[in-house]
């Protein structure tokens, strides 16, 4: 009994060492996660890119915003004239928040009645949910901070320290509730339409390689162009009714709001969905069975989960993981998605993605077709 389990042993020990790209994936799994995790992954977010309307500059706008700054949360990275200017760097996303100061801030922070208004995009939510705090906290100690100033200024002692000077007033665009739904719905459904098209495709193109019957096509007048094309149709069709299916229950039974344009977002969504069906096709010349292409859907799922932005702020990552991050379709449509979805913007405000969208498509599925015409040769 000892000999047969030892044989066995000694054939899944060669079976496994032949298949090197399973083996090197399944070693380096667990290491690329926890890479991921240890510098990806952060609950609290620091650097907000924030722009300034500063309508009073003057010497307390000018603390204000250098408390906020000092703080290490925001990153002033703009000063416009105006709140209208913030909205739209915040749809722009060029900003994730932003600061309204209104005229005259130094004489109402010494009258005790001042007021800054503050923007956070709503549209992210460990973002919002980060701006939303550390601007309610670093308002209150600035305040307080300018408080205790003035009475040593004037000699007297505060006899209320609650009758602050400065009032921040946040307010939340586009998700005031701060509802987990509204973020999650459409980056669900960015991810759905990658994973689903990259899994599909690859699954159709592996089966008939495993299979053998891969051969009996290519003895059929058919050209590899027509047969990656009668591949993919199907799997266009799935991808889309999956995504549609996901947006209906997000909107009429979990009541997200749809802001934007449908036809819009079904048009881009369509654009999108051949990016992955590049990839699809790439992984299938690339891999040699069915399970060593779901392992390889698995961990293009799971990095560009953590990297395209769909559960953590890009902002947040290290500039190797954002360019890691570029690689992957799902991190120029989870901004179409949610722009469309949740702000209700239109393409004048989304034209840089769809631009990169439509030069990784056009890229992907270009490299995916010479790929395959050269695996079925």
């Amino acid at each position: 009994m000892r000999q047969r389990i030892w044989a066995v042993i000694q054939k899944e020990f060669i079976q496994t060492m032949r298949d090197r790209r399973t083996l090197m994936m399944l070693l380096s799994m667990p290491i690329i996660q926890l890479l991921l995790f240890g510098y990806a992954v952060h609950m609290s977010v620091e650097h907000i890119p924030t722009a300034v309307a500063d309508q009073s500059r003057d010497s307390a706008s000018q603390a204000y915003v250098s408390a906020m700054e000092a703080s290490g949360y925001f990153d002033v990275v703009a000063y416009v004239p105006s709140q209208a200017e913030v909205t739209r760097a915040i749809d722009e996303g060029r900003v994730q928040a932003g600061i309204v100061i209104p005229p005259d801030f130094a004489a109402h922070v010494e009258q005790g009645d001042a007021q800054a208004l503050f923007l956070v995009d709503g549209s992210d939510l460990f973002t919002s949910q980060s701006a939303y705090n550390a601007a309610t906290a670093i308002a209150d100690v600035h305040a307080t901070g300018v408080l205790l100033e003035k009475f040593e200024r004037s000699g007297q002692i505060p006899q209320d320290q609650s009758l602050l000077p400065l009032d921040a007033l946040v307010r939340i665009l586009y998700n005031p509730n701060l509802t987990d739904l509204w973020f999650i719905i459409p980056g669900m459904c960015a991810m759905i339409l990658q994973t689903q098209t990259i899994a599909l495709t690859t699954a159709a193109v592996v089966r008939e390689r495993e299979m053998g019957t891969i051969e009996q096509l290519l003895v059929t007048p058919i050209l590899p162009i027509e047969l990656m094309i009668g591949k993919i149709v199907p799997n266009i069709i799935i991808a889309l009714i999956n995504m549609l299916t996901i947006l209906a229950l997000g909107v009429f039974t979990f009541h997200v709001p749809f802001q934007g344009s449908f036809w819009l977002f079904f048009w881009l969504a369509f654009m999108y969905v051949f990016s992955g069906l590049g990839l699809g096709l790439l992984i299938s010349t690339i891999s040699q069975n069915q399970q060593q292409a779901q392992q390889m859907n698995m961990a293009l799922a799971l990095v560009g989960m953590l990297l395209g932005g769909f559960m953590f702020p890009r902002s947040a990552m290290p500039a190797a993981l954002r360019l890691v991050g570029n690689l992957f379709p799902l991190t120029y449509f989870i901004p179409i998605s949610r722009g469309i979805i949740t702000k209700g913007i239109g393409i004048e405000f989304l034209w840089g993605q769809v631009v990169a969208l439509l030069i990784y498509v056009f890229v992907v599925m270009t490299i995916a077709s010479r790929a395959f015409k050269q695996g079925l040769d």
